[in-house]
C-alpha cells in the first residue's frame, strides 16, 4: 500500500435523517436542518444527505428535495447527496434536479453518486419500473451526467435545462473497489463508505491513488472517508450514547430495522459474542469517546488513510447531545489542524 500523507483535513457530515422512536418524520427533517445550521457555525465544509428507500427510520428518500431544504436554511456550507443512488434514476432527471439546485444555490451543491440501489429489489423495481440494470450502466450513466452538467457541445440534442453548464461537482461513492477505480479513471473525488463497510478501506484508497488520472477540475486525488462519531465529555457517556448506534447496526445486520432508539445502559454487555463482533466489524472506523479519545481517534484515521476529508455520521438519539457531539469533534479536529504545517 502507498504510504499515506498527513494532509490538512476538512470536517463534514453525512446525515441519514433518522426518525427517532417517539418522533415523527417532520421532527427528523427539522432536526436535520438545525444540525446543518450548527455544522455550518462550527466550520464544517459540507453537509450531505443519503438516499434510502422503504426503510424504517430513515427520512432522506427524496434526497434532492432535502438538499434544497438544507441549502435554503444555510448560507455557506456545501450541501449535497451522499449519495444519489444512480441505478434508481435516469441521468437526465438527476442533472435537471441538481442543475436546478446549483442555479438556486451557486457554488454550494455537490452530487455524490452511488452504484447500489439503496433499497431492496422490490423497491428498486418500483423506482425504475421495467428498466433492467447491467454491470455497464453505472459508468455510462456517470459519463452521461458529466456531459449533461457540462457546457453543451455544438449540435448536442439532449440538453439538461437547468443543468447544462452548471458543472456541479460529481463525487463517486463506494464501499468496494469498483467505484474507487472508476473515480481514479475519471479524475473525480472519491468518498469511501467506511462508516458502514470499512473492510476494503485501505485497498480502495491504494487503488484510487495509484490509478488516479488528473482532470481539469481535480488535478490531484481527493479522498473523503465516512466516520461514525459519538463524542461526549467522558468516554463512559459516549459509550452509553453509542448504544443507540449499536442497536441500529444490530437491526441492519439482522434485518430488523427500526426507528432510532434511546440509549441503553450496558447494551453491549448484553449481546452475544458474535453480535458484538459483527457490530465491531461494521463500526471498525468509529470514533467513540471523550475529547482526548476523539482527538486521538481522528488523528489515527488521518495518519492511516491520508484522507482529505472526514465525513462524520453521528447517530445520537438526543438532538441536543448530537450537536454537542459535533462541537467536541470540531474542537478535536481544530486541535489536530494546529499540528499540521500549512
Amino acid at each position: 500500500m502507498t504510504e499515506p500523507v498527513s494532509p490538512r483535513t476538512a470536517l463534514s457530515m453525512l446525515d441519514l435523517v433518522a426518525v427517532r422512536d417517539g418522533g415523527t418524520v417532520a421532527d427528523a427533517l427539522q432536526i436535520a436542518l438545525r444540525t446543518a445550521q450548527h455544522a455550518e457555525k462550527l466550520g464544517f465544509a459540507r453537509y450531505w444527505l443519503a438516499e434510502h428507500h422503504n426503510m424504517a427510520g430513515i427520512a432522506s428518500s427524496a434526497t434532492a428535495v432535502l438538499v434544497g431544504h438544507i441549502a435554503g436554511g444555510t448560507s455557506r456550507i456545501r450541501v449535497g447527496s451522499g449519495g444519489v443512488m444512480l441505478p434508481n434514476h435516469a441521468p437526465l432527471v438527476v442533472a435537471e434536479a441538481f442543475g436546478t439546485l446549483a442555479e438556486l444555490y451557486p457554488g454550494r451543491i455537490d452530487l455524490g453518486l452511488g452504484r447500489a440501489p439503496g433499497t431492496d429489489p422490490a423497491t428498486m423495481r418500483a423506482l425504475r419500473r421495467s428498466r433492467v440494470e447491467t454491470a455497464d450502466d453505472f459508468p455510462q450513466d456517470v459519463a452521461e451526467l458529466q456531459r449533461l452538467l457540462a457546457a453543451p457541445e455544438p449540435g448536442q440534442r439532449l440538453v439538461a435545462t437547468p443543468g447544462a453548464g452548471t458543472n456541479v461537482p460529481i463525487w463517486l461513492l463506494g464501499s468496494s473497489l469498483f467505484s474507487a477505480q472508476l473515480a481514479a479513471e475519471r479524475g473525480l473525488p472519491y468518498a469511501f463508505a467506511s462508516h458502514f463497510a470499512p473492510r476494503l478501506l485501505h485497498q480502495a484508497i491504494d487503488l484510487y491513488r495509484n490509478l488516479y488520472r488528473p482532470s481539469a477540475a481535480w488535478p490531484k486525488p481527493y479522498l473523503a472517508i465516512g466516520v461514525p462519531l459519538i463524542a461526549a465529555p467522558t468516554d463512559e457517556e459516549a459509550e452509553f450514547l453509542a448504544s443507540s448506534t449499536y442497536q441500529r447496526v444490530l437491526g441492519i445486520l439482522t434485518g430488523d430495522r427500526r426507528l432510532l432508539l434511546p440509549p441503553v445502559e450496558n447494551f453491549a454487555a448484553r449481546l452475544q459474542p458474535q453480535e458484538r463482533a459483527a457490530i465491531g466489524d461494521f463500526l471498525a472506523a468509529a470514533v467513540i469517546g471523550g475529547p482526548e479519545t476523539v482527538q486521538a481517534g481522528l488523528a489515527d484515521l488521518v495518519r492511516e488513510t491520508g484522507a482529505n476529508e472526514l465525513m462524520l455520521v453521528s447517530d445520537v438519539y438526543d438532538p441536543a447531545l448530537r450537536l454537542r457531539s459535533l462541537e467536541i469533534a470540531a474542537q478535536a479536529h481544530a486541535a489536530l489542524q494546529a499540528t499540521v504545517p500549512a
